[in-house]
């Protein structure tokens, strides 16, 4: 079928079979900045228009105040780019394409039940940012565009699984005749390397962001975010560190933990270098399990103190007995939890990538919200927490100075 010759990343080799030789009806691409998600379509459209003299196609947005922000500028730039401009004329609103054909750029907040209809002959739908898209707008669109060989096609960065766009390609009942692909920047063999450098400055300093803008995850970040004040960062642990140890102990469906960090005073900077994790721990096992914490250095925490849980004294008692002494219970009381994160958000932390549990806990801890209205409430979720609880253990003393005014 192609008249073009466009290298395509394999990742959107799925989507390229038209409808009318018996590919898929709903062609959908998921994923992050920097994929060629839209540069994708955009030049399958170009394709389109030249394989198939009179095709008609309509490039929608949920809303769409001005061309300048349409897919418009994209398509012209893929017809500049595979020198077919002698069989296009761009005008200010649409372009024409061979044989009578025509691609025009519509909001699909303006459209009305009625006005909708003048896109019943039209033969490819590209929805850019469909996440976006209301419900209203994909019951309007999936119905009208009914000629036969009709396509839909639509990318999106993700947002939330309860979106349109998402619960028609992704949902437990996906529609039968829709193929989608997840396409982020390691699929693309043409990243730019312009972006590299914003995509690396994002996974270093906010995981969430990156996560989301990058690697199309859900979009997470939110107010009810407990930490904002932390970063991924590869590091080498001073020789002479003094080290702060906290552990949190599990059992059944919870994890065991000891974490080791070290601060930088001068810069206010906490440092996470270790973690050590493990669910479903027995209490005879969780001496090895510490030991195991450095591999560099096995057993170095039994020579330290390491601030403990106090509500489980019977697991202290035995950890001393088997060769860690110095190990303490924590010091609770009323607000102490709240105080302890106050705390470890007065500093800036920088977690060392192998320690992917504290990056996993310091990105999804939440404040609680009220599930009416969202509203960000002031009582923190108990979930996601026993690498914080640990840490917040471990410079428990440290803040307890600080409260008597001796740090």
């Amino acid at each position: 079928m192609s008249v073009l010759d466009i290298p395509t990343a394999e990742v959107f080799v799925p989507l390229l079979e038209p409808h009318r030789f018996g590919g898929p009806r709903y062609k959908g691409a998921h994923g992050g900045r920097g994929s060629g998600k839209s540069r994708f379509f955009g030049g399958l459209l170009v394709d389109y228009a030249l394989s198939f003299p009179g095709l008609r196609a309509v490039c929608v947005r949920e809303t769409q105040r001005s061309l300048r922000f349409s897919s418009k500028l994209l398509i012209e730039d893929e017809i500049r780019r595979h020198g077919v401009g002698r069989y296009f004329r761009i005008m200010d609103k649409e372009i024409r394409t061979p044989g009578g054909g025509v691609i025009i750029f519509e909001g699909m907040k303006n459209h009305t039940a009625d006005s909708i209809k003048s896109l019943e002959d039209f033969d490819v739908a590209f929805i850019e940012e469909g996440q976006k898209l209301s419900a209203r707008s994909w019951d309007l669109l999936t119905p009208t565009l009914r000629k036969s060989g009709a396509e839909i096609w639509c990318a999106w960065n993700p947002e939330q699984p309860t979106d349109p766009v998402d619960e028609f390609f992704r949902g437990p009942n996906p529609h039968p005749d829709a193929v989608k692909v997840e396409a982020n920047w390691r699929d693309n063999p043409w990243f730019p390397e312009s972006l590299r450098a914003d995509m690396e400055h994002d996974r270093r300093t906010d995981p969430d962001k990156y996560a989301h803008v990058w690697e199309g995850g859900y979009l997470t970040l939110s107010e009810a975010r407990v930490f904002r004040n932390w970063r991924i960062e590869e590091f080498e642990t001073p020789a002479d560190a003094v080290f702060y140890f906290g552990a949190d102990w599990g059992f059944s469906v919870d994890p065991t933990v000891l974490i080791r960090c070290f601060i930088d005073h001068a810069a206010r900077r906490l440092y996470v270098d270790r973690e050590a994790y493990k669910i479903g721990c027995e209490i005879d096992r969780t001496p090895e399990l510490f030991d195991a914490l450095d591999p560099e250095n096995p057993g170095m925490a039994r020579k330290w103190v390491i601030t403990a849980d106090s509500a489980r004294p019977e697991t202290i008692a035995y950890m001393r007995r088997h060769g860690y002494p110095r190990m303490v219970p924590s010091i609770k009381g009323a607000g102490s939890v709240q105080e302890g994160i106050e705390f470890l958000r007065s500093f800036e932390i920088i977690v060392h990538p192998r320690c992917r549990h504290t990056i996993d806990e310091l990105m999804f801890y939440r404040y609680k919200q009220d599930p009416k209205t969202g509203e960000v409430l002031p009582i923190l979720e108990d979930k996601k927490n026993h690498v914080i609880d640990a840490l917040r253990y471990a410079i428990e003393r440290l803040r307890r100075r600080k409260r008597a005014g001796t740090f």
